[in-house]
This record gives structure tokens, C-alpha cells and sequence, in this order.
């Protein structure tokens, strides 16, 4: 049995509250990295903080595959291999049908951000595929981190592995570490199961390209928008 322990005392933290606060508001997905490798020791202070994160009866479902030095060039090698050679996208977990309405429409933004960053025209179909197949070489990232879960926890086990990621990209900023959530990743289930050696019981969620950004580069210079609070929440007060 487990021992049990007096929970402390919460009480408001400003210092505590500023500190997140900054890091929410200046962490970004980032899209072109340096080479320069993240230590192995920094890697394993993110994964320490984001471990703690919570999850349903403390299931814990995720696990993540860490690259590093060859072993990233491989996976990358053998991801942009598999898109070259085409093949329909199979991710473990079915894709959203549509987008509509305001998803559709913030979807639309963050895209015409990113275009009008490297000077992609509306239209230049040719130059949106060459933006969208960077996801597999990792946008040059010197690591990958492939997040699964286990099939049978169903849609719960993924959004708890949800919040695992948010902690991971929050804890790899404050270390002054850019990261980019990759669901594009998830369309090659098939070829990441194999190379990884994962179990039928494991399915892909997706990669965390990451590494230290290249600050100079247009890709990397704007933010998407968040909605307003009114927009997020519904008081219910009777």
C-alpha cells in the first residue's frame, strides 16, 4: 500500500504563475532547426518534468521513441523514402473527417501564416507540397521523439498522452529547447511501427520534432492567434 501523505497547502504563487505564463505565451512550433544536438542530460530533464504529468487512474499510457544522431538520419531517410514512394497516409488513429466552420477557418489562417512567411503564394500548389513534405525530413531537427500509447485505452489513453505532449513541448521551452507536435508523423504508422520495433498493442499518436531553433530563419518569425476567452468558456451559474 502506498503511504499516504498530507497534501500541502495551495495558495496563490505569483512568481509560479508569471513563470508559466511566459512560457505559455512564447512557446511556438518550430520549423527549422540547427543541427546542433540537444544534450542527452537536457533531454532527460524534459522527460523528467514531463512525466509528471497527470492521467487518468495514473495510467501512464505513454512512451516515447527518442532519436538521436544516426539514429534520427535514419528515420528520417526512411520516412521521406516511404512519402516519395506514395502510398495512401495510415495513421492508428483515424484523422479528423473535416474541418468546418471556425476550424476550418482558423486551420486556413495558421496555413496563409505559414505560406506568407517564406513568400508562398496562394495557389502554388507546387511550393505548399515542397512546405508539407518538410515534415518528414523534421524540419532538419537533430531529434524525434514518437509518442504512442496502448490501443486498448482507447480515445482516454491518447488524451492523456494529449497532455503528456503539452507538458513535453512546455518543459523542452523553459529549457530553451523549440519543439514542433507532428501528427503528419502518424500517416507513416506502418513504417514507424517496424523501424521502432513497436508491439501490435502500441499505437502511433504522432513525433515531436526538437532541437535548438534557427532564430534567423522567416519560418520561425510568426505566432498564430488563440481565441478569446469568451470564445473557450460557458459560465453555468444556476
Amino acid at each position: 500500500m502506498s503511504e499516504m501523505l498530507d497534501a500541502p497547502a495551495l495558495v496563490p504563487d505569483d512568481e509560479a504563475t508569471d513563470a508559466l505564463e511566459r512560457i505559455l505565451r512564447s512557446r511556438w512550433s518550430c520549423r527549422a532547426f540547427t543541427p546542433e544536438p540537444v544534450p542527452r542530460s537536457e533531454i532527460a530533464r524534459i522527460l523528467e518534468l514531463a512525466r509528471r504529468s497527470p492521467s487518468w487512474c495514473n495510467t501512464q499510457p505513454w512512451h516515447v521513441h527518442v532519436t538521436e544522431a544516426a539514429g534520427t538520419a535514419r528515420l528520417r531517410d526512411a520516412l521521406c523514402s516511404a512519402v516519395a514512394a506514395g502510398g495512401e497516409p495510415a495513421p492508428d488513429i483515424a484523422f479528423p473527417e473535416s474541418y468546418d466552420g471556425v476550424y476550418r477557418e482558423r486551420r486556413q489562417i495558421s496555413g496563409w501564416q505559414l505560406y506568407d512567411s517564406l513568400g508562398i503564394d496562394k495557389g502554388d500548389r507546387a511550393a505548399s507540397r515542397r512546405q508539407t513534405l518538410r515534415n518528414f525530413d523534421l524540419f532538419d531537427a537533430p531529434h524525434v521523439a514518437i509518442v504512442t500509447t496502448e490501443r486498448a485505452l482507447g480515445a482516454y489513453g491518447a488524451v492523456d498522452c494529449g497532455i503528456f505532449v503539452s507538458n513535453f513541448v512546455l518543459a523542452a521551452h523553459s529549457r530553451g529547447v523549440a519543439t514542433i507536435p507532428q501528427a503528419a508523423l502518424a500517416t507513416q504508422a506502418p513504417l514507424l511501427r517496424e523501424h521502432l520495433g513497436l508491439p501490435p498493442e502500441r499505437q502511433v499518436l504522432l513525433g515531436i520534432s526538437f532541437g535548438y531553433p534557427d532564430v534567423g530563419h522567416p519560418v520561425n518569425g510568426y505566432r498564430t492567434e488563440r481565441q478569446a476567452l469568451e470564445e473557450l468558456v460557458t459560465f453555468v451559474a444556476d
